[in-house]
C-alpha cells in the first residue's frame, strides 16, 4: 500500500527551516506545563520523517488546546469582571453616566435615571449638557476638556435640573476612557459621577450662619460690655485682669492699657476674699463694697460675681455698680421726705392755729376795746390808768401774737410789691435799735444797687425782727455781733434743688449771730410751731414757724447754718422782681398812735341826728363793745347775735340804717349771705365786712357781693371808727 501524498500539510509560506513553534501563537507557558508531552523517540523523528510529522502535528494540537482552555479562562475572567462593572455601577449610590465624545449618554444607572428622568417616563435621556445649568455650561466642556487631557478632573458645585423640576448642586467627577479600535484611533468615552453636595452646602451654610452668629454675638457681648453702666472686670484663674471696660476706666480713674494685667486686688481689695466661692456657686452678690481708684481715693460700690469654669481654667467676672449717686439721692430723699413731713405738719397747725386765732380775734378786741372805753372814762385817775396801760399793753401783745399766727396759718399768697432789701432792712434797724441790749453790736449791710425784690413790707421785716430778735436772745447777757447782709444770690441747680426752689435769681438776706449756735437734734424742729428752747414764760414758739411761714408765702425758702459754739445763720431767699418798671406801692401801715380820741360817756348825748348802725356778730362781748364804742362817737348802734333776725329786721325797716357790719364767720351762716341779702332789700345801703382771717378768696367774694370795706379783726378803736365814718360819709357812686 503506498503512502498517501502528504507533502501539502508541510507545504508553508515560511522558511522550512522555521520551527513549528513559532508558527504557533503566544500561550501561557504556565498552562503548557500542565499538559503532558508527546513522548517520541529521536530514532524514530530520524527514521522516518513523517512520524515526525505526525508527532509535530500532535504537538501542535496540544498546544492548540492549551490555548482554547486558556482563552476559555480569560473569557469568564472578563465576563466575570464585566458582571461586577455591572453590579458595581448599578449599585453605587451616585448618579454615574457613561459619555462619548458626542455628549451622548451610552450608559447610565439607576440613580441617574432616578435623578434625571422625568417620572413615569421610560425613555432614556439622551444628552448630558442640557440637564447641566447655562451659568455652568462652560465650567463643565472645560471639565470634559481637562479630563481627555489629563484623565481625570472635577467641577464642583455644579447646578443641574432634575427630572422632578428641581434642582441639585453637586459636584462633578469626569474620568476618560481611551478604547482601542482595530482600524483607526482610539475612541474616548467619559465615566461621569455626580456627588450631591446639598447636604453638605446646607450643613456648611448652617456652620457659616452659626460661625457669623457666633462672631455677632461676640460683637454684642463687646458692645454690651463697653456700653454698661456698671464697671465690669474679667479675671483670670490668677486674678489678673482680662477686661476692663469704660465704665469701669471712669469709675476707677484708670485707663484700660494700665489696668490689664494687673490684680483685682489693686481696685476692689475686698472683693478678692470672695473668689474662693468659685468652686462652689456659678454667681455670688457680694453687696456694697470700698473700692479704691487709681488716685487711692475710695467710693460705696456694689459687687457681684459670676464665676465659669473653662477647659483652660476659671474666669470670674467682677460686676461693680457706682452707689455714689444712688446715696446722694437717698440724702436729697430723706431731705426732701423731713421737708414734706415738716409742711404737713405745718400745714395742719396752721389750720389749727387759724382756727384758734379767729375766736381769740374777739377775746383781744374786747379787751382793747374795753380798755379804750375805761380809759376814757378814767383820765382823771392816774392810778386806774396805769393799770388800763398794763392791761392795754398786754392786750396788744396778744393782738401782735395772733397776727403772728394768722401770719404762720396763710395760705394765700400776700400781696407783694417791688420794693428794696435796704429799704426793708433799716426799716428793721430803726425797730431794733430801741431794744437792743448795750453788749450787742447790730451791723447792717445793705447795698443800695441791689435790684428789686418782690415781697411784702411789713411781711419782710416781721421775719427780719423775729431772726434778729431770737439772735439777740441766744447771745443772752454776753457780748456779741449780730449782722443783717443783703446779696444777690444766682441760682444754682443743687442749692434750688434742696430748698424746693425754682431756677431764677434771688436776693439773699442773711442774719448772722456769733452765739452759742444750735445742735443738730435742735436744728430738725426749730421751725415747728410752738417749739422753744427758751424758759416757761419767755417765748412763744411762733417765731421761726412764722418766718417759714412767710418764705413759703413769698415763694422763696429760708436755709440755716449752725454749729454749736460757732454760732448760727439764717437766709432768706426772696425772688428777684423781674419787671424793673414796677412801681414800688408802700403798704398801709397800722396806726402807731394809740393816744384816746373817744368821747367822755355823757358827750354823746349832745349830738343830734346820729346815723345808726347795724352791728352783727356771733360774740356778745364784741357786739357790746361796739355797741358801747361807736355810741360814745355819737352814732346809734343796732347789734345782733343771729344774721336771721338782722334780715328780719332790715326787711322790716330798709331805710331805719345807714350803715351794715357784719362778721364773716358765723356758726351756720356766712357774712357774705348777708351782705348779698341786704343787697337784695336795700341796694344803696352801705356794707362791711369784718373778720380776722381775709383771704383773697373771701376777698373776692365780699367785693362781688357788693361789700364797700374789709375790716381786719382785732382792730385798734381809731381804726373801727374811721373805717364807720368813712363809709357814712362818703358820696354814692
Amino acid at each position: 500500500m503506498s503512502r498517501p501524498d502528504l507533502s501539502f500539510l508541510i507545504t508553508r509560506e515560511a522558511d522550512a527551516s522555521t520551527p513549528v513553534q513559532d508558527l504557533l501563537p503566544e500561550l501561557d507557558p504556565a498552562a503548557l506545563d500542565v499538559l503532558p508531552a508527546l513522548q517520541v523517540s529521536e530514532e524514530s523523528l530520524s527514521d522516518d520523517p513523517l512520524a515526525a510529522l505526525i508527532a509535530e502535528l500532535r504537538n501542535y494540537q496540544n498546544e492548540l488546546e492549551i490555548q482554547n482552555k486558556v482563552l476559555d479562562y480569560s473569557q469568564a475572567v472578563a465576563e466575570s469582571a464585566s458582571e461586577r462593572f455591572e453590579a458595581l455601577f448599578s449599585s453605587v449610590p451616585l448618579p454615574l453616566l457613561v459619555l462619548d465624545e458626542h455628549d451622548m449618554v451610552i450608559q447610565a444607572n439607576a440613580m441617574a435615571y432616578n435623578a434625571f428622568q422625568a417620572e413615569g417616563h421610560d425613555r432614556l435621556f439622551v444628552s448630558f449638557m442640557p440637564l447641566v445649568s447655562p451659568a455652568d455650561s462652560d465650567r463643565v466642556a472645560e471639565g470634559f476638556v481637562l479630563a481627555r487631557q489629563a484623565g481625570r478632573s472635577e467641577v464642583q458645585e455644579v447646578v443641574f435640573s432634575l427630572g422632578n423640576g428641581e434642582q441639585m448642586q453637586g459636584d462633578l467627577h469626569i474620568a476618560c476612557i481611551q478604547i482601542p479600535q482595530r482600524e483607526g484611533p482610539t475612541i474616548a468615552q467619559f465615566m461621569c459621577a455626580l456627588v450631591d453636595q446639598g447636604p453638605l452646602l446646607a450643613e456648611r451654610q448652617q456652620l457659616q450662619q452659626r460661625n457669623d452668629q457666633l462672631h455677632a454675638s461676640e460683637r454684642r457681648l463687646e458692645s454690651v460690655i463697653n456700653s454698661s453702666l456698671d464697671a465690669i472686670i474679667c479675671v483670670d484663674q490668677n486674678q489678673c485682669i482680662t477686661v476692663f471696660n469704660p465704665t469701669a476706666a471712669a469709675l476707677f480713674l484708670c485707663p484700660a492699657t494700665d489696668a490689664l494685667g494687673s490684680q483685682l486686688s489693686r481696685f476692689l481689695p475686698d472683693a478678692v476674699h470672695a473668689l474662693e466661692f468659685a468652686p462652689l456657686t456659678t454667681q455670688a452678690m457680694l453687696g456694697e463694697m470700698t473700692a479704691l481708684t487709681a488716685t487711692g481715693n475710695t467710693l460705696p460700690v456694689e459687687v457681684g460675681m459670676s464665676f465659669e469654669r473653662l477647659s483652660d481654667g476659671e474666669i470670674t467676672t467682677v460686676f461693680a455698680r457706682d452707689l455714689t449717686s444712688r446715696k446722694r439721692a437717698e440724702a436729697q430723699r430723706s431731705e426732701l421726705e423731713l421737708q414734706l413731713r415738716e409742711s404737713h405738719k405745718m400745714q395742719a397747725l396752721g389750720t389749727m392755729a387759724g382756727g384758734i386765732a379767729h375766736d381769740f380775734n374777739n377775746i383781744v378786741g374786747a379787751i382793747l376795746g374795753n380798755v379804750e372805753l375805761a380809759k376814757a372814762d378814767c383820765s382823771h385817775n392816774p392810778q386806774a390808768m396805769e393799770s388800763l396801760l398794763e392791761i392795754e399793753k398786754a392786750g396788744r401783745r396778744a393782738r401782735d401774737l395772733v397776727r403772728q399766727i394768722l401770719t404762720f396759718s396763710r395760705n394765700e399768697p400776700p400781696k407783694r410789691y417791688a420794693v428794696r432789701a435796704s429799704e426793708v432792712m433799716r426799716d428793721t434797724e430803726r425797730l431794733l435799735r430801741v431794744t437792743l441790749p448795750p453788749a450787742i453790736e447790730l451791723q447792717v449791710d445793705a447795698p443800695s444797687e441791689l435790684p428789686h425784690m418782690l415781697a411784702d413790707p411789713t411781711q419782710v421785716e416781721q421775719a427780719l425782727f423775729n431772726l434778729t430778735t431770737n439772735a439777740v436772745h441766744a447771745i443772752g447777757d454776753n457780748r456779741g455781733l449780730v449782722r443783717m447782709e443783703a446779696t444777690l444770690s444766682m441760682s444754682e441747680q443743687r442749692l434750688c434743688e434742696r430748698l424746693g426752689l425754682s431756677l431764677g435769681d434771688y436776693i439773699a438776706i442773711t442774719v448772722q449771730d456769733d452765739g452759742p449756735g444750735m445742735s443738730p437734734e435742735t436744728l430738725q424742729r426749730i421751725f415747728e410751731p410752738f417749739f422753744t428752747t427758751k424758759p416757761v414764760g419767755q417765748g412763744t414758739g411762733l417765731g421761726l414757724a412764722v418766718v417759714h411761714g412767710v418764705m413759703r408765702t413769698h415763694g422763696g425758702a429760708v436755709d440755716v447754718t449752725s454749729k454749736l459754739g460757732q454760732g448760727s445763720a439764717f437766709t432768706l431767699y426772696f425772688p428777684v422782681n423781674l419787671l424793673a418798671s414796677t412801681p414800688t406801692v408802700p403798704p398801709p401801715r397800722f396806726a402807731t398812735s394809740h393816744i384816746c380820741t373817744l368821747p367822755p360817756a355823757h358827750a354823746a348825748a349832745a349830738v343830734q341826728e346820729r346815723p345808726h348802725v347795724m352791728y352783727v356778730d356771733d360774740d356778745h362781748a364784741l357786739v357790746s363793745l361796739v355797741q358801747r364804742l361807736l355810741r360814745r362817737r355819737g352814732y346809734q348802734v343796732s347789734g345782733f347775735l343771729d344774721p336771721r333776725e338782722a334780715t328780719a329786721a332790715l326787711e322790716q325797716n330798709p331805710h331805719a340804717y345807714d350803715l351794715l357790719v357784719t362778721d364773716y364767720n358765723m356758726p351756720g351762716y356766712c357774712g357774705v349771705d348777708l351782705v348779698r341779702d341786704s343787697k337784695r332789700i336795700r341796694p344803696d345801703l352801705p356794707v362791711a365786712l369784718a373778720s380776722g382771717y381775709v383771704t383773697a378768696e373771701i376777698e373776692a367774694q365780699a367785693l362781688d357781693a357788693g361789700a364797700l370795706a374789709l375790716i381786719h379783726k382785732p382792730n385798734d378803736v381809731d381804726e373801727l371808727c374811721e373805717t364807720v365814718d368813712r363809709l357814712l360819709h362818703q358820696k354814692p357812686g
